[in-house]
């Protein structure tokens, strides 16, 4: 008898069993999330999952990537001073805007251009706290990996402009007619101010109130080239 349950072996566990493969699959995303920080800290993202899924909806999308040595400088400074004007001197999250956003019961203007492209070139669109949490920990990684200019880079090559219209060197074909080196201070503000919403604002086509908010983010530009505030994308 006793000799019978020792050739048996041990038994199957099946809750051990089943933590064991979570775990593994856990580790598994985590590489492969660390291994895609790593890879576009250097090579372009050649897509990102909403660009994928705007292409499908709309049968194709323009888009072409460019280097941020070959777009104004004014464009930089722009996308900067209108989503995230201190984002030289924060590791990828802004807890002053977090904490005023909390404080105004908003999350709105919380969320810094690393957050923006942590979520669009390694996550998904939409609310979820799978999601949040990912972004938690990808965003440090990234701040960690790639430098404050390569940020910018990518954001400027992810961002949409107008439904179908994304990155800048599309963008400024799109609305001016131009090279994305050829963009004016004022052109790079109108830009940056259709971000939070392209499928519903117009670059060339500004309503009064773009107009004016434009104006706003020139300003914003010029004030953080003065005060050193751009200094960790440019040169």
């Amino acid at each position: 008898m006793e000799k019978a349950m020792r050739d048996s072996g041990p038994r199957f566990q099946p809750v051990q069993f089943v933590r064991r493969w979570i775990r593994r699959a856990v580790f598994a995303v985590l590489g492969f999330l660390a291994f895609g920080v790593i890879v576009y800290s250097v090579i372009s993202p050649p897509t990102t999952p909403y660009i994928l899924s705007e292409a499908r909806r709309l049968g194709g999308i323009d888009r072409a990537w460019i280097a941020i040595e070959n777009v104004s400088p004014h464009m930089a400074r722009s996308v900067v001073a209108a989503e995230d004007a201190n984002f030289c001197n924060h590791w990828g999250f802004d807890m002053t805007a977090i904490r005023a956003a909390l404080d105004s019961g908003s999350t709105r203007g919380a969320s810094t251009i690393s957050q923006q492209v942590v979520k669009n070139v390694y996550l998904w669109h939409g609310r979820s706290w799978v999601r949040k949490v990912l972004e938690a920990g990808l965003t440090p990684a990234v701040e960690a990996v790639w430098t404050k200019k390569r940020i910018v880079e990518v954001y400027l090559n992810i961002a949409e402009f107008d439904e179908g219209v994304f990155g800048v060197d599309a963008a400024a074909h799109h609305y001016f007619g131009k090279t994305p080196s050829e963009l004016t201070a004022t052109q790079a503000s109108l830009l940056a101010a259709v971000l939070p919403n392209p499928k519903g604002r117009s670059a060339s086509k500004p309503t009064t109130w773009l107009s004016k908010h434009a104006r706003s983010i020139a300003d914003g530009a010029a004030t953080i080239k003065a005060d050193g505030r751009s200094a960790c994308f440019e040169g």
